[in-house]
């Protein structure tokens, strides 16, 4: 009778930290809906800047001018929230986790959910701003720029997405090195490879113009070789040094 107790108890402790995750997403929501329109205007801030002179944002449907703004926020609130999220997951998978396992999960989640924010805060202050100065200024002659401002909202959605992933590198390898998926020094082998690597995801992820692929690929290589040093922290022993721990532990 044990197990189906304790499946249960289980399950309604997953169903609280669900519902506790939710309930500060909408909180943050609640909190920032009355400024939606204050913050699309500050999301389309790089685009409006770089527009010529006369050019303006567009709504091509009836209700963009209220969803958008309005699919902004609930997204925000999310990227927001993400550490209390984190904070829910960890405290329903702590309790079945080992010492040595819970000194570098908790790490993890306040470093991935640190790198996430950085890469969006890069693609917003950095590759934006290049990126929409280069699209403005190969328009055809007598092609006048009037972005649509859901087509505006969804293109910046997947940048965002694609840079905060990104960013999670150096979390990925220390992940792939403590399970033994791979060695430091593996990685280290594969650096010329990866160098090449990551300017081709530069220009697949940024504007056809070197600036911004060298702008994504440059910080992609640094912490490539980030996460090479943290991962030979966190990298599990050869079985060479295994066995020779065993058999110290056996003669003493």
């Amino acid at each position: 009778m044990s197990e189906p107790n304790s499946l249960v108890a289980h399950l309604i402790e997953l169903r609280s930290r669900v519902m506790k995750a939710f309930l500060s997403v909408f909180v943050v929501f609640l909190c920032l809906v009355y400024f939606a329109q204050d913050l699309y205007h500050w999301l389309a801030t790089p685009l409006l800047d770089t527009l010529p002179e006369g050019a303006e944002m567009i709504a091509t449907d009836v209700a963009s001018p209220f969803f958008a703004p309005f699919k902004l926020t609930m997204v925000l609130s999310f990227f927001i929230a993400i550490p209390m999220v984190f904070y829910q997951i960890w405290g329903f998978v702590a309790p079945g986790l080992y010492k040595n396992e819970k000194r570098l999960v908790a790490p993890l989640l306040f470093s991935s959910t640190l790198l996430f924010y950085l890469g969006m805060a890069f693609a917003y202050y950095v590759v934006f701003p290049l990126a929409f100065a280069f699209f403005s200024s190969v328009a055809p002659e007598g092609v006048v720029i009037n972005t649509d401002i859901s087509s505006y909202l969804n293109f910046v959605l997947k940048i965002f997405f694609a840079f905060g992933l990104s960013f999670e590198i150096p979390v990925a390898i220390v992940l792939m090195c403590w399970t033994g998926m791979t060695t430091p020094d593996a990685l280290r082998a594969k650096r010329p490879y990866v160098i090449v690597g990551v300017f081709v995801v530069g220009m697949l992820l940024t504007p056809p113009d070197i600036i911004s692929q060298t702008l994504l690929a440059i910080p992609m290589w640094i912490l490539y070789e980030f996460g090479i040093i943290v991962g030979s922290v966190y990298s599990r022993p050869k079985p060479d040094d295994e066995n020779n721990e065993d058999e110290e532990a056996e003669t003493n």
